[in-house]
């Protein structure tokens, strides 16, 4: 768990390494004074050397206009600490509907969703699974596993401080849901506006 946790909202369960967390602890304070949540920082050797920054607003929403609104925030900040020696394309984006689960609430808000995820140390003679987000409490979740191996429990309880990576596998089911997530926060964001204005 990361040391140093944002002044508002609930911390990462899974932070970054290296440089990735030097990245990560720079902008962390900008992208959550601006109302967002990150979900993950990561430079990749892709289209020369690329800066992804994953976030999403509280309710799980994140629009073109609001990553175009953190690119321009973040960009300058990372410009003062320069924390990245070469030239790189900054790229800020939601986390997607297959998205990495690095908060406790993820893993209630998409309950009943498949999970690919690796711990760090071993958990029931493993470190991969892939299943059914059966059960969510505050120290760990039940999984429902695909396919147990003979011999192997159908459900396994993960703790939260094993865990290493995790992501949301892409369904039919996990779309809809999605969708439907996403029309609603828009509808009471909508509402809220409308409220707004009419004060």
């Amino acid at each position: 768990m990361s040391d140093e946790t944002p002044a508002r909202g609930e911390p990462r369960l899974i932070v970054e390494t290296g440089l990735d967390r030097r990245i990560a602890e720079i902008i962390e304070p900008v992208v959550v004074g601006m109302g967002f949540k990150l979900v993950r920082a990561r430079l990749m050797n892709q289209n020369g050397l690329t800066l992804q920054v994953m976030a999403e607003r509280e309710d799980g929403t994140m629009t073109v206009e609001d990553c175009e609104e953190l690119s321009m925030a973040i960009s300058p900040v990372l410009d003062v600490d320069d924390p990245v020696d070469k030239a790189y394309h900054l790229e800020v984006s939601s986390p997607g509907i297959d998205r990495p689960m690095v908060r406790v609430s993820d893993f209630r808000r998409w309950q009943g969703h498949i999970v690919k995820c690796e711990t760090s140390i071993m958990v029931d003679n493993r470190k991969r699974f892939r299943g059914k987000i059966a059960d969510v409490d505050s120290d760990g979740f039940t999984l429902e596993r695909d396919q147990a191996a003979y011999g192997e429990e159908p459900r396994v309880s993960i703790p939260f401080s094993a865990l290493a990576e995790a992501k949301l596998i892409l369904t039919d089911d996990l779309i809809r849901d999605a969708l439907k997530a996403d029309k609603l926060a828009r509808a009471q964001a909508a509402n809220q506006n409308g409220e707004e204005d009419t004060e």
